[in-house]
Formats: structure tokens, C-alpha cells, sequence
């Protein structure tokens, strides 16, 4: 099955943040310098270089999102390791959210598998972030959706859910590799929302913004996006990084 395989970032200390991300948040060795929940997900492969990284609101990457059971008790656990985290609060009909920063300065969004209110009574194991985390979503922005769409989809991705957040001028477009299909046919119901990430895959979402001209491409020589690596299909699409291993 094709999936998206790894997230490459570039970093100043890789030691460090993958110690970060193993011992705070809970990944693992994947192999070949990549660490993360489980083989069916993303991973992240960090690749030093010497410059700071300082995030910009037209970067073309923007953010992972781990979901968890229980985003109360995940922002416990980060806060009983030293890590501010806001408080989770529910934004919209988007998702019930939090959000912190690595080491390094990449954001991370914790999202709930549920609306605020809605979560069911169920035992997590408390020992697991979250009670059970994984990551749910790879967030990219665009300018243009109409213009890496269609790669997309020849390339077998699945459309799940369409989120517009009109106040804020952007819409939310989600993909993955999957045979599934979401709860409604109409990609922008709200039940395709939190369904999408409750998925035990990882998702590509794009931020389309409508005022953004064109999307900033990274710069190589310091921290900061490399690429997104797919396995099992055929995928180049260069205004995105997004390649074929």
C-alpha cells in the first residue's frame, strides 16, 4: 500500500530533537535515521545544517498534527516534561486543538479524536501520550490548490474532508493513500472532520490561502523543510517537495 513515508526536516542538533521526540513524545527508531509511532505512518528523518530555523506565514511547510484519545492528558504530560502547551480548546467545527513547539522551533499541533464534549468514557493507556498517539497530519501550504490537485489524485490519493475556515481566509484540503472512504460524500460535512483524524495513517493537508500569491519555498541552507518522501506510488510533484523514494 502507498503511504507517506518520511518527513525530512532540517535541523540544527538532530541528537537532540530526536531525543525529544522519543523521550517526550513517545516515538521510536524506525531505522535509517528515521523515528516515529508506527510503520503505517509518517516518519521523520532530521538532517543537520548550521542555521536557525524561523517559520514565516507563506512557508510552504507549516506544522504536524499528532491526534490523540485524550488531548487533556497528552498537554498534562507535555507540561510534566518542562513543554508549554496551550490550552486545548475548540476551534470552530474544525477540531478540538493545542499546540506547542520542539526544541527547535516546529510547531505541533495536538488534535483530540473528538469534538469538545464528545469524547466517549473510555480507559487509555496513561503511560502513551495522549493516551495513544499517532501522527495524523502533514501540513503544507499552497496558493493554489487547483495547480498540485490533480498530482494528487493520479497519484491515488484519496480526497477526505474540505474544511473552509472563511474568517481566516483559508480553506483545508486533506489526502491520504487509502481504499477508504469517508462517512459522507460531501467532503466538507463536519463528520468527515474528526473521522479523518481518528485515521490510524498519516494525512497530507494542504492550507490553501486565497491572499497568498505564491508559497515560499525553503531556504537549503537553513532549518527547515526538505521534503516529503511517498512510497509505493509515483508522485513528483516539485512545487510541494513531495517525491517518490
Amino acid at each position: 500500500m502507498a503511504k507517506l513515508d518520511t518527513l525530512r526536516l532540517r535541523v540544527r542538533d538532530a541528537a537532540a530533537l530526536k531525543r525529544f521526540y522519543c523521550d517526550v513524545l513517545g516515538m521510536s527508531d524506525q531505522g535509517d535515521g528515521r523515528i516515529g509511532y508506527t510503520p503505517e505512518q509518517v516518519a521523520l528523518r532530521f538532517e543537520e545544517v548550521g542555521g536557525a530555523y524561523r517559520p514565516q506565514p507563506t512557508d510552504l511547510y507549516w506544522k504536524i498534527a499528532i491526534s490523540v484519545p485524550n488531548i487533556e492528558l497528552a498537554c498534562a504530560q507535555l507540561r510534566a516534561h518542562g513543554v508549554p502547551v496551550t490550552e486545548p480548546q475548540q476551534f470552530r467545527d474544525v477540531g478540538y486543538l493545542a499546540k506547542f513547539t520542539d526544541p527547535e522551533g516546529f510547531t505541533i499541533e495536538l488534535i483530540d479524536h473528538h469534538f469538545q464534549g464528545e469524547r466517549p468514557e473510555e480507559e487509555h493507556d496513561q503511560t502513551l501520550l495522549g493516551g495513544g498517539p499517532h501522527i495524523s497530519l502533514v501540513t503544507l501550504r499552497c496558493a493554489d490548490i487547483a495547480a498540485v490537485e490533480p498530482d494528487l489524485l493520479n497519484a491515488g490519493m484519496t480526497p477526505l474532508s474540505v474544511q473552509p475556515v472563511e474568517p481566516y481566509g483559508f480553506t483545508l484540503y486533506f489526502y491520504a493513500f487509502t481504499s477508504e472512504q469517508p462517512p459522507n460524500a460531501n467532503f466538507t460535512a463536519v463528520e468527515n472532520r474528526y473521522w479523518t483524524y481518528q485515521r490510524p495513517y498519516t494525512v497530507l493537508e494542504i492550507q490553501h490561502v486565497s491572499a497568498m500569491q505564491e508559497e515560499m519555498q525553503p531556504d537549503t541552507e537553513v532549518s527547515g523543510y526538505e521534503g516529503l518522501t511517498v512510497s509505493g506510488a509515483s508522485l513528483a510533484l516539485n512545487r510541494l517537495r513531495i517525491s517518490s523514494e
